[in-house]
């Protein structure tokens, strides 16, 4: 499998900026929205986030998952596709491990940005 995170698109203005996000942006962006808004994705992302080597095997996710392997997969799978997860083959195993440029646009994205406080004038 490629990487995935150059597969990814973001929009490039935020649906919070005050203009209108393009049909086609706002699509890409509810797909990768869609990939996180699911509890044991989440909580792969921040068990892949949280161990030192800051990248892990579907054997090493199982268990803390509670998950069986074909589970784990299916939902790396899915936040790889997402751009979410980097994937990279080793021998028989796989490793994942975060794109952080992709969780960072996402959070950019979903930042309004400050208001500028209006001074008063007496």
């Amino acid at each position: 499998m490629g990487n995935a995170s150059a597969e990814m698109t973001m929009p490039q203005i935020s649906p919070l900026v005050g203009e209108p996000i393009k049909r086609a942006d706002a699509e890409r962006l509810a797909g990768v929205l869609k990939a996180l808004a699911d509890p044991a994705r989440l909580r792969l992302l921040s068990l892949i986030q949280s161990v030192p080597e800051g990248e892990a095997s579907v054997s090493d996710l199982t268990a803390p998952l509670g998950l069986s392997q074909p589970t784990v997969s299916h939902h790396l799978r899915i936040l790889t596709e997402a751009g979410l997860l980097e994937r990279e083959k080793r021998g028989v195993w796989a490793y994942y491990r975060l794109v952080p440029s992709a969780i960072a646009t996402i959070a950019d994205l979903l930042t309004p940005p400050r208001k500028r406080s209006a001074r008063r004038t007496r």
